[in-house]
């Protein structure tokens, strides 16, 4: 990874919240509209989570170019209404996948013993 997308990444770091709706969003594919992120959400952190903070949290990430949307075409389930599906743009991509490599980096390094795994009995 280049000196300029790691400045990069640095200038957009990412709330967790932010991770968890960019994760939803990606694994919602072509249909991630505010609904459908916030289902992946609740059943993925099992609890409720609130439609206005995912508009939130998604309207920060296109300011940081992270995700982008277009309106989808109208829906005769939503009475015609057509919805703003959203998908991440390759710097959202990028984002997450250093995120990952990162934790998974972190995840790694832990002596197991840290964790409770393999330790004396």
């Amino acid at each position: 990874m280049s000196a300029e997308v790691r400045e990069r990444m640095g200038q957009t770091r990412l709330r967790e919240f932010e991770e968890l709706v960019l994760l939803s969003t990606l694994i919602a594919g072509g249909d991630a509209y505010g609904v459908s992120i916030q289902g992946i959400l609740e059943e993925s952190l099992g609890g409720t989570v609130a439609l206005g903070a995912i508009y939130t949290a998604l309207d920060r990430l296109s300011q940081k170019g992270l995700v982008r949307s277009e309106m989808g075409e109208p829906s005769p389930v939503r009475g015609g209404r057509r919805k703003r599906l959203y998908q991440l743009t390759p710097d959202g991509i990028a984002q997450v996948t250093e995120v990952r490599r990162l934790r998974e980096g972190m995840w790694n390094r832990i002596p197991p013993e840290a964790l409770g795994e393999g330790g004396a009995e």
